[in-house]
């Protein structure tokens, strides 16, 4: 993964480089007969919780073994000592990227990004912001006043000042994320096509219109993974996407 000086995401990468395809199956067969139909096509897949815990490390290895760059979505939120063993137990896989819970706090967060600043090989660190599947009604349930944006940036700037480098957040926060934390990773899930289902998501956006507002990766699931031709929709969506900066 090429980065530029400041860790970013070298603006010159293919287009494909900036789709990641969530494997999000219950077991490892089915996951990786996904892959073989993105063959040559895919760079980027994600591992997420239900994958992982079928699958275990086995499913990570198997994608590095051929080459693919892995997303290991795992949303790790534990007391502090916990995360940072969590982190190192998992860092030997090869995983590009790690996802935490930016609301587990600073001293979580802190904890985890001494973790793999002490690594000599270690992914490069996530910070969820506020799930795509919350809205404003869900934030006031758990006796959170403020708007979706506004938890989403105040957990971003919690994370960056605890030395994590990237974050996940809705396509509708990339544009205030970017301006506010101009070096941060920026990873967007909520990603649909133009009259795709929505499902369970809330806060959703096209991939064009993700990338133009300042997202460097797309998290794309069902778009594809549920397509009849899962390698004709992956091309449509890189097709849509090709000539976004």
């Amino acid at each position: 993964m090429r980065h530029d000086a400041q860790g970013r995401p070298d603006p010159r990468r293919r287009p494909a480089d900036k789709l990641i395809v969530a494997l999000d199956f219950p077991d490892a067969s089915q996951a990786l007969a996904l892959v073989d139909r993105l063959e040559g096509r895919c760079r980027w897949f994600k591992v997420g919780l239900e994958l992982y815990l079928a699958a275990g490390n086995t499913v990570v290895e198997a994608l590095k073994k051929r080459g693919f760059s892995v997303f290991l979505d795992l949303k790790l939120h534990d007391i502090p000592n916990t995360v940072a063993g969590a982190v190192r137990s998992v860092a030997g896989l090869g995983a590009d990227l790690l996802t935490v819970h930016a609301s587990g706090g600073p001293a979580m967060l802190s904890s985890a990004a001494e973790t793999v600043a002490a690594l000599p090989q270690a992914p490069r660190l996530l910070a969820v912001t506020v799930l795509t599947s919350i809205d404003a009604a869900q934030l006031t349930a758990v006796g959170v006043t403020a708007s979706p944006a506004e938890q989403a940036l105040r957990l971003a700037k919690i994370a960056a000042a605890a030395g994590i480098q990237g974050l996940v957040c809705s396509p509708e926060e990339a544009v205030v994320m970017r301006r506010e934390l101009r070096d941060a990773i920026l990873v967007t899930p909520g990603i649909r096509p133009a009259g795709a289902d929505i499902g369970d998501q809330k806060r959703i956006a096209t991939p064009a219109a993700a990338l133009a507002d300042g997202a460097d990766y797309l998290v794309i699931g069902r778009p594809i993974t549920q397509a009849t031709d899962p390698a004709a929709a992956f091309a449509a969506i890189l097709s849509e996407v090709a000539n976004i900066d």
